[in-house]
C-alpha cells in the first residue's frame, strides 16, 4: 500500500467510525438495537472507543510503513478535535434535522 492510500484509508476510517454512533441505534455499533433511542452519554463513549480504534489502525500502519513516531499529547489533542470535527454530519442527522411527523409539522397545522 502507497503512503498516500494509507493517509486516505485513516481518513475515511475516522470519517466512518466517527459517524457511526449517530447513524445507528445498535449498543456499541454492532450489538443488539436499542429498545429506546440510545441516550447522547452512550453515544459519546462509542465515539471515545472509536476514536481509539481508528487510532489503533493508524498506528498499525504507520507501523508496518517503518519507524513509529513519537507523538506528544498535543498530537492527541488535535486527532480527537479532528475526529470530533468528522462526526458533525452524523450529529446534525441525529439531533438536529427535522423529519417529517415531527411536533413542527404538527404546529404548521394549527396555525
Amino acid at each position: 500500500m502507497t503512503q498516500n492510500a494509507a493517509i486516505w484509508l485513516v481518513i475515511l476510517a475516522a470519517f466512518a467510525a466517527a459517524n457511526l454512533p449517530f447513524l445507528n441505534d445498535r449498543w456499541l455499533v454492532v450489538g443488539p438495537v436499542a429498545r429506546s433511542a440510545k441516550p447522547f452519554g452512550v453515544r459519546l463513549l462509542e465515539l471515545i472507543l472509536l476514536y481509539f480504534l481508528v487510532g489503533a489502525l493508524a498506528l498499525l500502519i504507520e507501523k508496518r510503513a517503518g519507524q513509529i513516531a513519537p507523538q506528544g499529547w498535543e498530537f492527541y489533542a488535535v486527532t480527537a478535535a479532528l475526529f470530533i470535527t468528522l462526526a458533525f454530519p452524523g450529529f446534525v442527522y441525529r439531533y438536529l434535522v427535522r423529519r417529517k411527523g415531527t411536533r413542527v409539522a404538527e404546529e404548521d397545522e394549527d396555525a
